[in-house]
């Protein structure tokens, strides 16, 4: 019904599946390293009504060493 909702929450539950796996013994580092960027690079947009109206991820602090 919410194909978008559907993907984003599929992907970021990859996401943290991928770093619970990232934590265990024995964790093919490789494979880690190759898929994290991936399913990130992966995720739709945000599903409606996720953030409050007028949010914008850009507009917080600046970083140290980030101009101001």
């Amino acid at each position: 019904m919410f194909p978008h909702r559907e993907d984003f929450a599929r992907t970021v539950l990859l996401l943290l599946q991928l770093g619970h796996y990232a934590h265990t013994v024995d964790a093919d580092q490789s494979f880690i390293e190759a898929i994290g960027p991936s399913l990130a690079a992966s995720l739709p947009e945000p599903p409606p009504g996720l953030f409050p109206p007028g949010y914008d991820p850009n507009d917080g602090p600046a970083y140290p060493g980030e101009d101001s």
